[in-house]
Order: structure tokens, then sequence, then C-alpha cells
């Protein structure tokens, strides 16, 4: 299972009056997380939307443990925790410098076409992306 590490300064903007990290910023980061685990497998969310897919989200889970603060460097770490048929299932761990767990979280996805979301396959769309997936995902079928 491969898991791809990316390296996010909290900004000021990130964060309430406390200086503590508004939760809907992990989300975003999640998608860095995300975005470079692709790239590092060798594909592109661009390239994939380019010859006319997405893969819109359609469920998340996010676990608070300890808060991210302004000034603190978080990683994120991505890896493909399932990939079936129709559905891919991320997951992700948000730590501290200190390595301490902040946040844990999956994001399930599901392809569509860009022209009517409707499923498909990415068997059928990228065969070579759907073997490194089905290969580096964590749970097995």
């Amino acid at each position: 299972m491969f898991i791809s590490e990316k390296k996010v300064e909290v900004r000021y903007a990130e964060t309430d009056q406390m200086g503590v990290v508004h939760h809907s910023n992990y989300l975003v980061w999640m998608e860095l997380g995300r975005t470079a685990l692709i790239q590092e497998l060798g594909f592109t969310y661009a390239g994939l939307e380019a010859d006319g897919y997405l893969a819109p989200v359609i469920n998340v889970s996010i676990q608070y443990k300890s808060a991210m603060k302004y000034g603190q460097t978080a990683t994120v770490r991505t890896w493909i925790e399932s990939h079936k048929r129709l559905r891919t299932v991320y997951g992700y761990e948000i730590l501290h410098e200190d390595g301490t767990v902040a946040t844990t979280a999956t994001s399930e996805h599901v392809l569509v076409t860009k022209e009517e979301f409707k499923p498909v396959l990415l068997s059928k769309v990228n065969p070579e992306w759907d073997a490194v997936y089905t290969k580096e995902q964590r749970v097995t079928s």
C-alpha cells in the first residue's frame, strides 16, 4: 500500500479567532493530499477531466482528534483505502509536526461522465489507473 505525504503550512486565514484551524479546511487539505497521491501514482485529475470524466465526493467521514493551530505544519497522509467497481475510498491522517494524529478521515468517490453525471467504471476509462488502484488499495476484495 502506497502512502503519499503532503506538507501543509497552516495559514492564518484557515483559523478562527483562537488560532485553531476551522474544521472545513481539513477537507481542502484532504483534496491536496488526494491530488498529490494521484500524481505520485502517475496520473492527474486534470487528465481525467480532459477525457470527459469527474470523480465527485459522495461521502466524507472525519474524526477530529487534536486541534491544528496557526503556525504549525501539518502532514497529510493519503492512501487508497479501497477500490471497487464503482467506488474508490481514500484514507487520510493529518498529523502534527511531532507525529501525533490531529484528524483521521475517509472520502468516497465515484467516477462519472462530465456531461451526464452517469457512473462509469475506471477499468473501462483507464485500465492502467484501475490496475494501480487495485494493487495499491489497503482493503482487498
